[in-house]
Protein backbone atom coordinates (compact mmCIF):
# COMPACT_ATOMS: atom_id res chain seq x y z
CA UNK A 1 0.00 0.00 0.00
CA UNK A 2 1.53 3.37 -1.01
CA UNK A 3 2.62 5.75 1.71
CA UNK A 4 0.96 9.17 1.81
CA UNK A 5 3.66 11.74 1.18
CA UNK A 6 4.30 14.66 3.48
CA UNK A 7 3.62 16.94 0.50
CA UNK A 8 0.06 15.59 0.16
CA UNK A 9 -0.57 16.00 3.86
CA UNK A 10 0.80 19.54 3.78
CA UNK A 11 -1.32 20.38 0.74
CA UNK A 12 -4.46 18.99 2.39
CA UNK A 13 -3.72 20.82 5.63
CA UNK A 14 -3.25 24.05 3.70
CA UNK A 15 -6.64 23.57 2.06
CA UNK A 16 -8.36 23.31 5.44
CA UNK A 17 -9.31 26.29 7.55
CA UNK A 18 -6.72 26.86 10.30
CA UNK A 19 -9.31 27.38 13.02
CA UNK A 20 -11.29 24.44 14.39
CA UNK A 21 -13.94 26.78 15.78
CA UNK A 22 -14.31 28.49 12.42
CA UNK A 23 -14.41 25.10 10.68
CA UNK A 24 -17.15 23.77 12.92
CA UNK A 25 -19.20 26.94 12.51
CA UNK A 26 -18.83 26.93 8.74
CA UNK A 27 -19.81 23.26 8.68
CA UNK A 28 -22.87 23.87 10.83
CA UNK A 29 -23.89 26.87 8.73
CA UNK A 30 -23.48 24.86 5.56
CA UNK A 31 -25.57 21.89 6.62
CA UNK A 32 -28.05 23.51 9.04
CA UNK A 33 -29.97 24.84 6.03
CA UNK A 34 -30.51 21.33 4.66
CA UNK A 35 -30.91 19.38 7.88
CA UNK A 36 -33.78 20.61 10.02
CA UNK A 37 -33.33 18.46 13.11
CA UNK A 38 -33.37 14.88 11.86
CA UNK A 39 -35.26 15.64 8.63
CA UNK A 40 -32.53 14.95 6.07
CA UNK A 41 -30.48 11.84 5.45
CA UNK A 42 -27.19 12.70 3.75
CA UNK A 43 -25.50 10.71 1.02
CA UNK A 44 -22.48 8.56 1.82
CA UNK A 45 -20.12 11.11 0.26
CA UNK A 46 -21.75 14.02 2.08
CA UNK A 47 -21.30 12.18 5.37
CA UNK A 48 -17.60 11.70 4.71
CA UNK A 49 -17.23 15.37 3.78
CA UNK A 50 -19.09 16.53 6.92
CA UNK A 51 -16.82 14.41 9.10
CA UNK A 52 -13.61 15.77 7.59
CA UNK A 53 -12.18 19.26 7.43
CA UNK A 54 -13.73 21.06 4.49
CA UNK A 55 -12.06 20.40 1.17
CA UNK A 56 -9.68 17.68 2.39
CA UNK A 57 -11.50 14.50 1.33
CA UNK A 58 -9.47 12.27 -1.03
CA UNK A 59 -11.54 9.34 -2.27
CA UNK A 60 -10.01 5.88 -2.71
CA UNK A 61 -11.00 3.84 -5.80
CA UNK A 62 -13.97 6.09 -6.73
CA UNK A 63 -14.79 4.15 -9.92
CA UNK A 64 -14.94 0.71 -8.27
CA UNK A 65 -18.32 -0.85 -9.10
CA UNK A 66 -20.18 -3.94 -7.93
CA UNK A 67 -21.87 -4.14 -11.34
CA UNK A 68 -22.07 -1.90 -14.41
CA UNK A 69 -23.74 1.40 -13.55
CA UNK A 70 -23.71 0.79 -9.79
CA UNK A 71 -21.23 1.84 -7.15
CA UNK A 72 -19.44 -0.49 -4.78
CA UNK A 73 -21.88 0.34 -1.97
CA UNK A 74 -19.33 2.27 0.09
CA UNK A 75 -17.42 5.54 -0.21
CA UNK A 76 -13.89 5.26 1.16
CA UNK A 77 -11.10 7.78 1.43
CA UNK A 78 -9.04 9.91 3.75
CA UNK A 79 -8.84 13.53 4.78
CA UNK A 80 -8.11 15.67 7.81
CA UNK A 81 -9.86 16.23 11.13
CA UNK A 82 -8.44 19.29 12.88
CA UNK A 83 -5.49 19.05 10.49
CA UNK A 84 -4.70 15.40 11.31
CA UNK A 85 -5.25 12.51 8.82
CA UNK A 86 -8.25 10.22 9.26
CA UNK A 87 -9.60 7.43 7.02
CA UNK A 88 -13.35 7.06 6.48
CA UNK A 89 -15.50 4.21 5.13
CA UNK A 90 -19.07 5.41 4.58
CA UNK A 91 -21.78 2.91 3.60
CA UNK A 92 -23.86 3.93 0.59
CA UNK A 93 -27.46 2.96 1.33
CA UNK A 94 -28.42 3.95 -2.22
CA UNK A 95 -26.67 0.81 -3.52
CA UNK A 96 -28.50 -2.39 -2.50
CA UNK A 97 -29.54 -0.74 0.79
CA UNK A 98 -25.91 -0.70 1.85
CA UNK A 99 -25.75 -4.50 1.98
CA UNK A 100 -22.19 -5.81 2.15
CA UNK A 101 -21.29 -7.72 -1.01
CA UNK A 102 -17.93 -9.02 -2.15
CA UNK A 103 -16.87 -5.81 -3.91
CA UNK A 104 -18.02 -3.57 -1.04
CA UNK A 105 -16.16 -5.73 1.47
CA UNK A 106 -13.02 -5.52 -0.64
CA UNK A 107 -13.29 -1.71 -0.76
CA UNK A 108 -13.67 -1.52 3.03
CA UNK A 109 -10.74 -3.88 3.55
CA UNK A 110 -8.58 -1.73 1.28
CA UNK A 111 -9.47 1.32 3.39
CA UNK A 112 -8.69 -0.60 6.58
CA UNK A 113 -5.36 -1.81 5.20
CA UNK A 114 -4.53 1.74 4.15
CA UNK A 115 -5.39 3.07 7.65
CA UNK A 116 -3.33 0.41 9.42
CA UNK A 117 -0.29 0.78 7.16
CA UNK A 118 -0.33 4.58 7.29
CA UNK A 119 -1.14 4.67 11.00
CA UNK A 120 -4.30 6.79 10.57
CA UNK A 121 -7.49 6.49 12.69
CA UNK A 122 -10.50 5.12 10.83
CA UNK A 123 -14.17 6.08 11.16
CA UNK A 124 -16.80 3.66 9.87
CA UNK A 125 -20.10 5.30 8.92
CA UNK A 126 -22.58 2.41 9.10
CA UNK A 127 -25.85 2.20 7.17
CA UNK A 128 -26.20 -1.42 6.05
CA UNK A 129 -28.78 -4.19 6.08
CA UNK A 130 -26.09 -6.86 6.52
CA UNK A 131 -24.47 -9.31 4.12
CA UNK A 132 -25.72 -9.18 0.52
CA UNK A 133 -27.81 -12.32 -0.02
CA UNK A 134 -27.13 -12.78 -3.80
CA UNK A 135 -23.37 -12.80 -3.13
CA UNK A 136 -23.73 -15.79 -0.79
CA UNK A 137 -20.50 -17.16 0.62
CA UNK A 138 -18.51 -14.39 -1.10
CA UNK A 139 -20.31 -11.80 1.04
CA UNK A 140 -19.74 -13.79 4.22
CA UNK A 141 -16.07 -14.25 3.38
CA UNK A 142 -15.75 -10.49 2.77
CA UNK A 143 -17.38 -9.70 6.12
CA UNK A 144 -14.95 -12.05 7.84
CA UNK A 145 -12.02 -10.25 6.25
CA UNK A 146 -13.38 -6.92 7.55
CA UNK A 147 -13.61 -8.37 11.07
CA UNK A 148 -10.05 -9.71 10.88
CA UNK A 149 -8.76 -6.25 9.98
CA UNK A 150 -10.86 -4.71 12.78
CA UNK A 151 -8.95 -6.91 15.19
CA UNK A 152 -5.57 -6.14 13.61
CA UNK A 153 -6.31 -2.42 13.72
CA UNK A 154 -7.00 -2.54 17.47
CA UNK A 155 -3.27 -2.75 18.20
CA UNK A 156 -2.38 0.14 15.90
CA UNK A 157 -5.03 2.84 15.44
CA UNK A 158 -8.24 4.22 16.99
CA UNK A 159 -11.46 2.94 15.38
CA UNK A 160 -14.82 4.69 15.71
CA UNK A 161 -18.18 3.43 14.41
CA UNK A 162 -21.03 5.83 13.67
CA UNK A 163 -24.43 4.15 13.28
CA UNK A 164 -26.65 6.36 11.11
CA UNK A 165 -29.08 3.71 9.87
CA UNK A 166 -29.55 -0.04 10.14
CA UNK A 167 -26.54 -2.12 11.08
CA UNK A 168 -27.91 -5.62 10.89
CA UNK A 169 -26.71 -9.20 10.81
CA UNK A 170 -23.05 -9.66 10.01
CA UNK A 171 -22.58 -5.89 9.68
CA UNK A 172 -23.15 -5.51 13.44
CA UNK A 173 -19.97 -7.35 14.36
CA UNK A 174 -17.64 -4.72 12.93
CA UNK A 175 -18.79 -1.93 15.32
CA UNK A 176 -18.45 -4.37 18.22
CA UNK A 177 -14.79 -4.82 17.24
CA UNK A 178 -14.09 -1.09 17.10
CA UNK A 179 -13.23 1.10 20.08
CA UNK A 180 -16.26 3.40 20.30
CA UNK A 181 -19.74 3.42 18.79
CA UNK A 182 -22.00 6.45 18.32
CA UNK A 183 -25.70 5.97 17.43
CA UNK A 184 -28.38 8.36 16.14
CA UNK A 185 -31.61 8.24 18.10
CA UNK A 186 -34.55 6.89 16.10
CA UNK A 187 -32.45 6.13 13.00
CA UNK A 188 -29.54 3.98 14.11
CA UNK A 189 -30.34 0.31 14.80
CA UNK A 190 -27.90 -2.47 15.50
CA UNK A 191 -28.91 -6.12 15.85
CA UNK A 192 -28.06 -9.59 14.62
CA UNK A 193 -31.69 -10.45 13.77
CA UNK A 194 -34.45 -7.98 12.97
CA UNK A 195 -38.05 -7.84 14.22
CA UNK A 196 -39.47 -10.16 11.52
CA UNK A 197 -36.99 -12.95 12.18
CA UNK A 198 -37.32 -12.55 15.95
CA UNK A 199 -41.10 -12.82 15.63
CA UNK A 200 -40.88 -15.91 13.43
CA UNK A 201 -38.27 -17.64 15.57
CA UNK A 202 -39.47 -16.80 19.08
CA UNK A 203 -42.95 -15.31 18.77
CA UNK A 204 -41.69 -12.16 20.47
CA UNK A 205 -43.32 -9.02 19.09
CA UNK A 206 -40.57 -6.40 19.33
CA UNK A 207 -39.73 -3.27 17.36
CA UNK A 208 -36.37 -2.37 15.88
CA UNK A 209 -35.88 0.07 18.76
CA UNK A 210 -36.64 -2.66 21.30
CA UNK A 211 -34.12 -5.05 19.76
CA UNK A 212 -31.33 -2.70 18.75
CA UNK A 213 -32.18 0.97 19.14
CA UNK A 214 -29.76 3.58 20.42
CA UNK A 215 -31.53 3.80 23.77
CA UNK A 216 -31.29 0.08 24.40
CA UNK A 217 -27.63 -0.11 23.42
CA UNK A 218 -26.48 3.00 25.31
CA UNK A 219 -28.47 2.29 28.48
CA UNK A 220 -28.96 -1.47 28.81
CA UNK A 221 -26.55 -3.52 26.71
CA UNK A 222 -23.56 -1.18 26.68
CA UNK A 223 -22.84 -2.14 23.06
CA UNK A 224 -22.89 1.54 22.04
CA UNK A 225 -21.31 4.39 23.93
CA UNK A 226 -23.00 7.62 22.87
CA UNK A 227 -26.54 8.49 21.75
CA UNK A 228 -27.12 11.67 19.73
CA UNK A 229 -30.07 13.31 18.02
CA UNK A 230 -28.97 13.79 14.38
CA UNK A 231 -26.44 12.68 11.79
CA UNK A 232 -24.63 16.00 12.13
CA UNK A 233 -24.40 15.52 15.90
CA UNK A 234 -22.99 12.02 15.40
CA UNK A 235 -20.29 13.15 12.97
CA UNK A 236 -19.39 16.14 15.13
CA UNK A 237 -19.15 13.81 18.15
CA UNK A 238 -16.73 11.60 16.22
CA UNK A 239 -14.61 14.67 15.50
CA UNK A 240 -14.74 15.65 19.17
CA UNK A 241 -13.70 12.16 20.26
CA UNK A 242 -10.78 12.17 17.81
CA UNK A 243 -9.54 15.45 19.30
CA UNK A 244 -8.46 13.58 22.47
CA UNK A 245 -6.81 10.64 20.70
CA UNK A 246 -3.33 10.21 19.23
CA UNK A 247 -3.19 9.33 15.56
CA UNK A 248 -1.80 5.89 16.36
CA UNK A 249 -0.09 4.00 19.19
CA UNK A 250 3.28 5.59 18.38
CA UNK A 251 2.05 9.17 17.98
CA UNK A 252 2.19 11.95 20.58
CA UNK A 253 -0.96 13.09 22.36
CA UNK A 254 -2.85 15.98 20.71
CA UNK A 255 -2.09 18.82 23.13
CA UNK A 256 -4.42 21.83 22.97
CA UNK A 257 -4.15 25.29 24.45
CA UNK A 258 -4.37 25.14 28.24
CA UNK A 259 -7.58 26.48 29.75
CA UNK A 260 -7.55 27.45 33.46
CA UNK A 261 -9.72 25.46 35.81
CA UNK A 262 -13.10 26.93 36.69
CA UNK A 263 -12.15 28.92 39.78
CA UNK A 264 -15.53 28.53 41.46
CA UNK A 265 -15.42 24.73 41.01
CA UNK A 266 -11.83 24.57 42.29
CA UNK A 267 -12.69 26.54 45.42
CA UNK A 268 -15.77 24.35 46.01
CA UNK A 269 -13.64 21.19 46.30
CA UNK A 270 -13.04 21.93 49.99
CA UNK A 271 -16.73 21.42 50.76
CA UNK A 272 -17.93 19.10 47.99
CA UNK A 273 -17.81 15.92 50.12
CA UNK A 274 -20.51 15.84 52.83
CA UNK A 275 -19.42 15.30 56.42
CA UNK A 276 -21.67 12.25 56.80
CA UNK A 277 -20.38 9.25 54.88
CA UNK A 278 -23.95 8.17 54.09
CA UNK A 279 -24.77 11.40 52.22
CA UNK A 280 -24.25 11.26 48.44
CA UNK A 281 -22.69 13.90 46.19
CA UNK A 282 -22.09 14.28 42.46
CA UNK A 283 -18.56 13.33 41.40
CA UNK A 284 -18.89 15.68 38.43
CA UNK A 285 -18.24 18.47 40.95
CA UNK A 286 -14.80 17.00 41.65
CA UNK A 287 -14.13 16.56 37.92
CA UNK A 288 -15.04 20.21 37.35
CA UNK A 289 -12.61 21.27 40.07
CA UNK A 290 -9.56 19.47 38.65
CA UNK A 291 -9.86 19.49 34.83
CA UNK A 292 -9.36 22.40 32.48
CA UNK A 293 -12.53 24.46 32.11
CA UNK A 294 -12.99 23.42 28.51
CA UNK A 295 -14.77 20.82 26.42
CA UNK A 296 -14.94 17.25 27.67
CA UNK A 297 -16.67 14.12 26.42
CA UNK A 298 -18.35 11.58 28.68
CA UNK A 299 -18.74 8.11 27.17
CA UNK A 300 -21.49 5.70 28.25
CA UNK A 301 -23.11 8.40 30.43
CA UNK A 302 -26.38 6.47 30.78
CA UNK A 303 -24.97 2.96 31.18
CA UNK A 304 -23.67 1.59 34.50
CA UNK A 305 -24.11 5.00 36.09
CA UNK A 306 -22.23 4.25 39.32
CA UNK A 307 -19.01 4.99 37.41
CA UNK A 308 -18.00 7.87 35.14
CA UNK A 309 -15.72 7.49 32.11
CA UNK A 310 -14.82 10.64 30.21
CA UNK A 311 -12.14 12.49 28.29
CA UNK A 312 -10.98 15.95 29.31
CA UNK A 313 -7.76 17.92 29.60
CA UNK A 314 -5.27 19.09 32.21
CA UNK A 315 -3.12 22.00 31.02
CA UNK A 316 -4.22 21.14 27.50
CA UNK A 317 -3.07 17.51 27.71
CA UNK A 318 -5.76 14.85 27.10
CA UNK A 319 -6.65 12.64 30.05
CA UNK A 320 -9.07 9.79 30.56
CA UNK A 321 -11.01 10.13 33.81
CA UNK A 322 -12.43 7.12 35.66
CA UNK A 323 -14.50 7.94 38.73
CA UNK A 324 -16.96 6.32 41.07
CA UNK A 325 -20.30 8.17 41.11
CA UNK A 326 -21.71 8.29 44.69
CA UNK A 327 -24.91 9.85 43.35
CA UNK A 328 -25.79 6.50 41.69
CA UNK A 329 -26.00 3.48 43.98
CA UNK A 330 -23.32 4.94 46.20
CA UNK A 331 -20.62 4.46 43.55
CA UNK A 332 -20.58 0.70 44.01
CA UNK A 333 -18.91 -1.64 41.50
CA UNK A 334 -21.00 -4.31 39.79
CA UNK A 335 -20.57 -6.43 36.67
CA UNK A 336 -21.67 -3.77 34.17
CA UNK A 337 -19.67 -1.03 35.87
CA UNK A 338 -16.59 -3.26 35.88
CA UNK A 339 -16.87 -3.94 32.15
CA UNK A 340 -17.37 -0.22 31.48
CA UNK A 341 -14.28 0.77 33.49
CA UNK A 342 -12.10 -2.03 32.13
CA UNK A 343 -12.91 -1.15 28.52
CA UNK A 344 -12.11 2.53 29.05
CA UNK A 345 -8.87 1.93 30.96
CA UNK A 346 -7.72 -0.67 28.41
CA UNK A 347 -8.28 1.80 25.58
CA UNK A 348 -6.41 4.60 27.35
CA UNK A 349 -3.57 2.24 28.17
CA UNK A 350 -3.27 1.07 24.59
CA UNK A 351 -2.77 4.61 23.30
CA UNK A 352 -0.84 6.05 26.25
CA UNK A 353 -3.57 8.45 27.36
CA UNK A 354 -3.02 9.46 31.03
CA UNK A 355 -5.60 7.97 33.39
CA UNK A 356 -6.92 9.98 36.35
CA UNK A 357 -8.94 7.85 38.78
CA UNK A 358 -11.18 9.53 41.38
CA UNK A 359 -12.21 7.06 44.07
CA UNK A 360 -15.21 6.89 46.38
CA UNK A 361 -16.15 3.23 46.39
CA UNK A 362 -17.87 1.15 49.08
CA UNK A 363 -16.92 -2.16 47.45
CA UNK A 364 -18.23 -4.67 44.93
CA UNK A 365 -21.97 -5.32 44.94
CA UNK A 366 -22.66 -8.50 46.96
CA UNK A 367 -25.37 -11.10 46.32
CA UNK A 368 -26.34 -14.10 44.25
CA UNK A 369 -27.37 -12.02 41.24
CA UNK A 370 -23.97 -10.40 40.80
CA UNK A 371 -22.08 -13.59 41.56
CA UNK A 372 -24.21 -15.30 38.91
CA UNK A 373 -23.29 -12.57 36.42
CA UNK A 374 -19.63 -13.39 36.94
CA UNK A 375 -18.61 -10.34 38.92
CA UNK A 376 -15.36 -12.08 39.88
CA UNK A 377 -14.37 -12.33 36.22
CA UNK A 378 -15.55 -8.82 35.36
CA UNK A 379 -13.85 -7.32 38.41
CA UNK A 380 -10.65 -9.10 37.40
CA UNK A 381 -10.87 -7.35 34.01
CA UNK A 382 -10.58 -4.01 35.82
CA UNK A 383 -7.47 -5.22 37.64
CA UNK A 384 -5.94 -6.45 34.40
CA UNK A 385 -6.70 -3.22 32.51
CA UNK A 386 -4.89 -1.06 35.07
CA UNK A 387 -1.89 -3.40 35.29
CA UNK A 388 -1.56 -3.48 31.48
CA UNK A 389 -1.87 0.31 31.07
CA UNK A 390 1.88 0.72 31.39
CA UNK A 391 2.10 3.25 28.56
CA UNK A 392 -0.21 5.62 30.45
CA UNK A 393 0.59 7.88 33.36
CA UNK A 394 -1.74 6.55 36.08
CA UNK A 395 -2.79 9.02 38.80
CA UNK A 396 -5.28 8.16 41.56
CA UNK A 397 -7.04 10.26 44.19
CA UNK A 398 -9.08 8.70 47.02
CA UNK A 399 -11.75 11.32 47.54
CA UNK A 400 -13.76 9.79 50.39
CA UNK A 401 -13.56 6.03 50.86
CA UNK A 402 -11.98 2.97 49.29
CA UNK A 403 -12.84 -0.38 50.82
CA UNK A 404 -11.76 -3.95 50.17
CA UNK A 405 -11.03 -5.34 46.74
CA UNK A 406 -12.65 -2.28 45.18
CA UNK A 407 -9.81 -0.15 46.61
CA UNK A 408 -7.32 -2.34 44.77
CA UNK A 409 -9.34 -2.30 41.54
CA UNK A 410 -9.69 1.48 41.34
CA UNK A 411 -6.20 2.28 40.12
CA UNK A 412 -4.24 1.51 43.28
CA UNK A 413 -0.46 1.73 43.47
CA UNK A 414 -0.35 -2.04 43.88
CA UNK A 415 -1.66 -2.28 40.30
CA UNK A 416 1.00 0.12 39.03
CA UNK A 417 -0.37 3.63 39.60
CA UNK A 418 2.46 6.15 39.20
CA UNK A 419 1.13 8.27 42.07
CA UNK A 420 -1.82 8.19 44.46
CA UNK A 421 -3.11 10.62 47.03
CA UNK A 422 -5.96 10.66 49.54
CA UNK A 423 -8.00 13.57 50.79
CA UNK A 424 -7.55 14.25 54.48
CA UNK A 425 -10.95 12.86 55.52
CA UNK A 426 -10.73 9.77 53.32
CA UNK A 427 -10.87 6.18 54.57
CA UNK A 428 -8.92 3.22 53.19
CA UNK A 429 -9.57 -0.17 54.74
CA UNK A 430 -10.58 -3.78 54.15
CA UNK A 431 -14.15 -2.82 54.99
CA UNK A 432 -16.11 0.18 56.25
CA UNK A 433 -16.23 1.02 59.98
CA UNK A 434 -19.82 -0.20 60.38
CA UNK A 435 -19.17 -3.64 58.93
CA UNK A 436 -15.79 -3.99 60.61
CA UNK A 437 -17.13 -3.16 64.07
CA UNK A 438 -20.02 -5.57 63.65
CA UNK A 439 -17.62 -8.34 62.67
CA UNK A 440 -14.87 -7.68 65.19
CA UNK A 441 -16.99 -6.79 68.24
CA UNK A 442 -20.25 -8.67 67.81
CA UNK A 443 -20.09 -10.24 71.30
CA UNK A 444 -19.35 -6.94 73.03
CA UNK A 445 -22.17 -5.26 71.10
CA UNK A 446 -24.59 -8.05 71.99
CA UNK A 447 -23.77 -7.67 75.71
CA UNK A 448 -23.74 -3.84 75.78
CA UNK A 449 -26.43 -1.85 77.58
CA UNK A 450 -26.31 0.75 74.79
CA UNK A 451 -25.18 -1.05 71.61
CA UNK A 452 -25.62 2.04 69.41
CA UNK A 453 -23.34 4.20 71.58
CA UNK A 454 -20.73 1.46 71.78
CA UNK A 455 -20.91 0.93 68.03
CA UNK A 456 -20.27 4.64 67.41
CA UNK A 457 -17.35 4.64 69.83
CA UNK A 458 -15.77 1.55 68.29
CA UNK A 459 -16.34 2.90 64.75
CA UNK A 460 -14.51 6.12 65.69
CA UNK A 461 -11.58 4.08 67.02
CA UNK A 462 -11.52 1.99 63.84
CA UNK A 463 -11.42 5.11 61.66
CA UNK A 464 -8.52 6.54 63.67
CA UNK A 465 -6.46 3.39 64.10
CA UNK A 466 -7.17 1.47 60.91
CA UNK A 467 -8.90 3.46 58.15
CA UNK A 468 -7.28 6.89 58.28
CA UNK A 469 -5.30 7.62 55.08
CA UNK A 470 -2.17 8.66 56.97
CA UNK A 471 -1.45 4.97 57.59
CA UNK A 472 -1.26 4.39 53.83
CA UNK A 473 0.96 7.47 53.42
CA UNK A 474 3.25 6.51 56.31
CA UNK A 475 3.74 3.07 54.78
CA UNK A 476 4.52 4.56 51.35
CA UNK A 477 1.49 3.03 49.65
CA UNK A 478 0.20 6.48 48.68
CA UNK A 479 2.21 9.63 48.04
CA UNK A 480 0.57 11.95 50.51
CA UNK A 481 -2.56 13.02 52.34
CA UNK A 482 -3.73 16.29 50.79
CA UNK A 483 -6.42 18.91 51.12
CA UNK A 484 -9.03 18.75 48.33
CA UNK A 485 -8.04 22.13 46.93
CA UNK A 486 -4.49 20.83 46.35
CA UNK A 487 -5.69 18.11 43.97
CA UNK A 488 -5.32 19.88 40.64
CA UNK A 489 -1.86 21.15 41.51
CA UNK A 490 -0.66 17.62 42.32
CA UNK A 491 -2.13 16.31 39.06
CA UNK A 492 -0.62 19.15 37.04
CA UNK A 493 2.85 18.54 38.48
CA UNK A 494 2.62 14.85 37.68
CA UNK A 495 1.29 15.50 34.17
CA UNK A 496 4.39 17.57 33.47
CA UNK A 497 6.35 14.34 33.76
CA UNK A 498 4.99 13.53 30.31
CA UNK A 499 7.29 16.18 28.83
CA UNK A 500 10.28 14.08 29.90
CA UNK A 501 8.82 10.58 29.74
Amino acid sequence: MPHVSDDRLTQAATTASPSRTALDQRRRDRYARVEPRGARVHTARERAEILLDEGTFHELTPLRAAQPGAGSGVVTGWGLVDGRPVVVASHDAAVASGAIGAVMADAICRAQRFAIDQGFPIVYVNDSGGARVPDGILALHGCGEIFALNVEAQERIPQISVILGPCAGAAAYSPALTDWTIMVKGHGHMFLTGPDIVRAATGEDATADDIGGSGMHTRTSGVAHLEVETELDALQSARHLLSYLPTNVDSPLPVADAVPVNQHSAEALASVVPEKASVVFDMHAVVDGVLDNGARLELMPEHAGSALTLFGRIEGRPVGVVANQPAVRGGILDSKTSVKIARFVEFCGRFGIPIVTLVDVPGFLPGTVEEGRGIITHGAKVLKSYVNAKKSLRLTVVVRKAYGGAYIAMGSTSLGADAAWAWSNAEIAVMGPGGAVGLLHRRALAAAEDPAALRDELAAEYRENVARPHIAAESGIIEDVIHPEETRDRLVRSMRLLEHR
